[in-house]
């Protein structure tokens, strides 16, 4: 059975549909499953219900009983991936989009409107586009990153040690994300709680998401505005005066595209791998004893639990098979990543360690394969070393069984992450800069690979009494602090 089948038109069948309550709750037209409403709260062992039926590749319904494939199997999303011949990732050649199946105020349709951003862009202007994304990112210093990242683990930190309690999620992982990339992108003074917000409730297609993206829009076309007569060492300038030539409005749209994703993606990592180590003894035990390491745990949780658990979507080009099943052109399909992560295939056993392997679909792969995913990395490498180094005897302040989470089909977010810990003092740390200091860049952006040991400083020569050192002769000790700072 293929999606072009299902006729809209046979949803004027009032047996269609079951009625609410009963035990075919879920299941639309032709019988096929829905992932929304009803019956689709659990999408994981939805995807495990197709799976079982049709194999790697299974029909399904969306929003509307609009009809999409849905790609479960590893190597079958990973053959998507890296066929561009055969699937687009632009919405405009959906069979449903042209028919007009999918209606203007479609719920899925912040996810499927197309835009001239790197994304949905094919060919030569996905070329232009993307070469100016990476192209400013290879510009940006990983070792300042990395410090940045330290000094604002530790001011959020600062805000709730002395409490002993905290939510990680609305006080950490919602936070984190939002400082780095308003760091990165050169507007640091930008960073406040109602742009932390406007992320997170973009997305979700609430009635406020609309104010939210014009807030979001205004800060960056301001930002780009600036950067456009007054260019800084920062990642913006470098997307302005790639040799790509993006006009000020393609500028700031792939702003938006690069900040809503990463915070998006980095607020769910930085709580899922707290999570893991906050339930699961055995994994806490594996990083204190050091049999895991921290990058080696992130990896692990994009395995099981990836920012994203599914990508809409991408769409035929051509006739085509996969996973056995026929692909008419023009039919959709959807990228999942987390069903494709526990695929019997390659992971027989999901609750092996995966030991730093990073085959996972966390970020997507092929042409459209996520530019920033070290940045991401970054965040949660050194944050959630961070923060557990603050705050070692850090335990659950609930039940795991009461922990809530909030699902779509794109992602599975923690509500909320309570935790508890003996009061500890504040740090002094150094204030967030306006401006980076400017440092020595590599070219590779590679900020997940351990960093070169710095050079030990010059010795000083020592004094006889310990009399003050002469103004802008500071001691061993301070020199090393303020390298680390960034002074």
């Amino acid at each position: 059975m293929t999606p072009e089948s299902l006729s809209p038109a046979g949803t004027d069948d009032p047996t269609a549909t079951p009625p609410p309550g009963c035990p075919a709750h879920g299941v639309g037209v032709g019988g096929l499953r829905r992932l929304y409403g009803p019956g689709a709260e659990d999408l994981e062992a939805v995807y495990e219900t197709l799976r079982a039926e049709y194999g790697t590749v299974a029909p399904a319904l969306l929003h509307d009983d609009v009809p999409i494939w849905v790609v479960l199997g590893h190597s079958e999303n990973m053959h998507m991936l890296r066929t561009p011949s055969h699937y687009s990732r632009d919405t405009r050649l959906w069979t449903p989009m042209q028919d007009g199946t999918v209606k203007p105020n479609h719920p899925m349709m912040p996810h499927l409107a197309w835009q001239p951003l790197c994304s949905h862009a094919e060919g030569d202007e996905h070329l232009r586009l993307r070469g100016a994304v990476t192209g400013a990112i290879s510009t940006i210093d990983h070792r300042g990153v990395r410090r940045h990242i330290n000094r604002a683990t530790q001011h959020l930190v600062n805000k709730f040690c002395e409490q002993g309690r905290a939510d990680l999620v609305s006080q950490f992982a919602e936070r984190l994300p939002m400082m780095v990339m308003c760091e990165i992108f050169g507007m640091p003074d930008e960073y406040n709680d109602r742009i932390v917000e406007a992320a997170r409730d973009l997305p979700k297609g609430t009635e406020t998401a609309i104010a939210s993206n014009a807030y979001i829009m205004d800060v960056l076309m301001r930002l780009t505005a600036r950067r456009r007569a007054a260019p800084e060492d920062d990642f913006t300038s470098h997307l302005i005066n790639h040799p790509a030539r993006l006009t000020d409005e393609e500028v700031s749209q792939h702003l938006r595209l690069i900040l809503i994703v990463a915070y998006e993606s980095t607020a769910n990592l930085l709580a899922n791998v707290l999570r893991v180590v906050l339930t699961d003894p055995r994994f806490r035990a594996q990083l204190n004893g050091g049999q895991m390491t921290v990058p080696q745990a992130v990896e692990q949780s994009m395995w099981d639990e990836p920012p994203f658990s599914a990508i809409l979507g991408y769409f035929a080009k051509q006739d085509a098979e996969l996973g056995g099943q026929r692909i008419r052109r023009g039919d959709g399909l959807i990228l999942g990543i987390a069903p494709g992560n526990v695929d019997p295939r390659v992971r027989p056993d999901t609750k092996a360690n995966m030991q730093g392997n990073r085959s996972h679909l966390a970020f997507s792969g092929g042409p459209h394969e996520c530019p920033g995913q070290d940045i991401g990395r970054a965040i949660a490498d050194v944050g959630v070393d961070a923060l557990l180094t603050r705050l070692p005897d850090a335990e659950l302040a609930c039940e795991e069984h009461e922990l809530q989470w909030t699902e779509t089909i794109s992602n599975r977010h923690l509500v909320d992450l309570p935790v508890k810990f003996a009061p500890k003092p504040q740090q002094d740390v150094m204030a967030l800069p306006a401006h980076r200091m400017p440092s020595q860049r590599s070219n590779d952006w590679q900020v997940s690979t351990p960093l070169p040991q710095a050079a030990a400083p010059e010795p000083s020569v020592p004094t006889p009494a310990p009399t003050p050192e002469p103004v802008g002769r500071p001691g061993v000790v301070q020199r090393l602090l303020r390298w680390w700072r960034g002074e």
